[in-house]
């Protein structure tokens, strides 16, 4: 196990390295010029001012320079600085993260938790009336688009019952603390974290369900239905246990997924994370910022893709890890 950790952590800082020299060729062959935009925000178009921010920057050096400086500074853990935000990328990062992956870890509970357990019920109850509305919704989840779905759950939800707050990360200017501060974020999260989970949640069902019913018709089950085991026994033990592989696989992937697909939830629902904050510096055209998210959610897929194979291994311990 130790072995396969260190190669993993090893590879990781490999592809990461490499994610890190791509982007930054992609970002800096996008059009736009990040000292005209901070001179027009400044009100001053003179020149020389211009000049002044591309050198202060290091805007002005040749584009193997500039690679080569911030892989340097990347390489001790220096993400760099944000011209337009006046702080380091680092510190404005980890401000932001915190609410991003409170809500890609509740999203992921809730698409897993309720997608599998609606799976095995639909698998179970093949042919009959449950089977067909959990599958129909499932379908319709997962065919609707993500924005619109985010629109008519605030237009629901929080404009008409007034159940939930439609924006925001917790009550503004309020002086909760604790445990009412812990509740207050809690209601602000569920309408974001369930709009993002509803997507995955419909794969999960139509996962599981398949799967379920595929490892139904193997020999083993059929087996341990001939000596008389009890059916929830051997849905639990033999059939779930086994079906639950591609389910997991696809869940580290989404894993990933989720961090990505925060920016659109994140902006709909003014939540603080860093997804607002990459299309905040897509608009400003804050390169070492949008770079430093880009590097920090391409470390969040590869950890969550190395959690998923030991949870492989936890599932099915005839699975080795190489």
């Amino acid at each position: 196990m130790l072995r396969f950790l260190i190669g993993r952590v090893v590879k990781i800082v490999i592809i990461l390295f490499a994610i890190t020299v791509l982007n930054f060729c992609l970002i800096h062959m996008a059009p736009g010029d990040p000292a005209l935009v901070m001179a027009g925000e400044a009100g001053d178009a003179d020149p020389q001012f211009i000049e002044d921010l591309r050198r202060q920057f290091g805007l002005d050096q040749p584009f193997y320079v500039q690679l080569w400086t911030y892989l340097a500074h990347f390489a001790q853990g220096d993400l760099g600085y944000s011209y337009r935000q006046q702080a380091s990328v680092a510190s404005l990062i980890l401000d932001r993260l915190p609410a991003t992956l409170i809500l890609s870890i509740s999203a992921f509970v809730i698409s897993l938790a309720f997608g599998v357990l609606a799976g095995v019920v639909a698998a179970a109850r093949q042919g009959r009336w449950s089977d067909s509305i959990i599958s129909t919704v499932a379908l319709l989840f997962y065919a609707t688009p993500l924005f619109w779905m985010a629109l008519m759950a605030v237009l629901l939800f929080s404009v008409n019952f007034g159940w939930f707050p439609a924006f925001g990360y917790e009550t503004a200017a309020s002086s909760y603390t604790g445990l009412a501060r812990a509740w207050d974020i809690a209601q602000h999260l569920v309408l974001p974290a369930v709009t993002l989970g509803l997507f995955f949640m419909a794969t999960y069902v139509r996962i599981t369900r398949a799967s379920m019913l595929e490892v139904n018709r193997l020999d083993f089950v059929k087996t341990a239905r001939a000596k008389g085991l009890k059916s929830s026994v051997i849905q639990r033990r033999h059939v779930l246990r086994n079906a639950i592989l591609p389910v997991v696989t696809l869940a580290g992937l989404h894993a990933g997924q989720l961090v990505g697909g925060a920016v659109l939830i994140e902006t709909v629902f003014a939540w603080p994370g860093i997804g607002r904050l990459m299309f905040e510096a897509l608009q400003s055209r804050d390169y070492n910022l949008l770079l430093g998210v880009f590097t920090v959610s391409a470390a969040l897929v590869l950890l969550f893709n190395l959690f998923t194979d030991l949870v492989y291994r936890v599932v099915d311990p005839r699975i080795r890890l190489a």
